[in-house]
């Protein structure tokens, strides 16, 4: 009996393309999901400024808004990284 569902499940698998579905993009640019993200990150508006809210971290600030660390901490050199202030605005452009 455990041949036969064995069996079974081998045909299954053949006849499905493998185990987890295959791909839908049929092999065209590779990281399909990763450079729509990307490409719908550059499509974001980004705002001037950002309001600093309870328990924000810059790396969750930039990637909220799209603007990278460093770029945040260029535009604003006064702020402490480390010790985010709730209601401070931050210069995102």
């Amino acid at each position: 009996m455990a041949l036969i569902v064995a069996f079974v499940l081998a045909i299954a698998v053949i006849a499905g393309g493998g185990l987890g579905g295959g791909s839908s993009d049929s092999g065209k640019g590779g990281h399909s999901a990763k450079s729509a993200h990307k490409a719908a990150r550059a499509k974001r508006k980004v705002p001037a400024t950002y309001v600093v809210q309870n328990g924000d971290t810059l790396v969750a600030i930039a990637h909220r808004t799209g603007v990278s660390v460093a770029r945040i901490q260029e535009l604003n050199p006064q702020v402490d990284p480390q010790i985010l202030i709730a209601g401070e605005e931050l210069k995102l452009k």
